[in-house]
């Protein structure tokens, strides 16, 4: 079993489990958030990003099964020949609230928001005019949260939850807008 995993590695795995094109766009997009948050917090952006991009892997093979999310994850890693616990343990506990998972370390708590903050940003852009992330204010961001009737299935509270973990609330909007920035061609937004 490998203990580590390179980005090639996990991006041929994204592209061999995940097919649908938004969760391909959303684990993209979890990346790129979980990138700009590494470097705020001086850690690791491969693995972090690593995180972002195979956090939902299992989405394509659970169908609406998800008290299986995050364990099918796992269990497809593990199948593949990998065996990286802090991964493991933060792919599991993103899904609190849809399994008995709960979040226990810090990284736990940034991967649920930084890939819960993605739905904010994609559904405040798909009612823009122009519908491109690109010049996106996180004040903009930070009033659709306060709309609970806006993306409502998005989890707030795993959101706010970012505050405790050392960063600001309109930090982490305006890494997360940067972050999906980077990919706006790719992601067409």
């Amino acid at each position: 079993m490998k203990s580590t995993i390179t980005y090639s590695e996990a991006y041929n795995l994204w592209n061999k489990y995940l097919q649908t094109p938004a969760l391909r766009i959303h684990t993209r997009q979890s990346e790129m958030v979980m990138r700009k948050l590494a470097t705020h917090f001086q850690a690791d952006t491969q693995f972090w990003g690593i995180a972002g991009l195979l956090h939902d892997l299992d989405l394509d093979l659970i169908a609406h099964e998800l008290h299986l999310h995050g364990y099918k994850t796992v269990e497809i890693l593990r199948n593949e020949g990998y065996e990286i616990p802090q991964l493991f343990d933060a792919i599991i506990a993103h899904t609190e609230g849809l399994t008995q998972a709960k979040r226990q370390t810090d990284f736990d708590f940034i991967l649920a928001a930084a890939e819960n903050i993605t739905g904010i940003i994609t559904a405040y852009v798909l009612i823009l005019p122009e519908k491109k992330v690109v010049g996106v204010k996180s004040s903009s961001i930070k009033k659709r949260l306060k709309q609970l009737r806006f993306a409502a299935s998005v989890n707030r509270d795993f959101i706010y939850d970012i505050e405790n973990k050392g960063i600001t609330l309109d930090k982490f909007l305006d890494l997360a807008i940067e972050g999906i920035s980077e990919i706006a061609d790719e992601i067409g937004m």
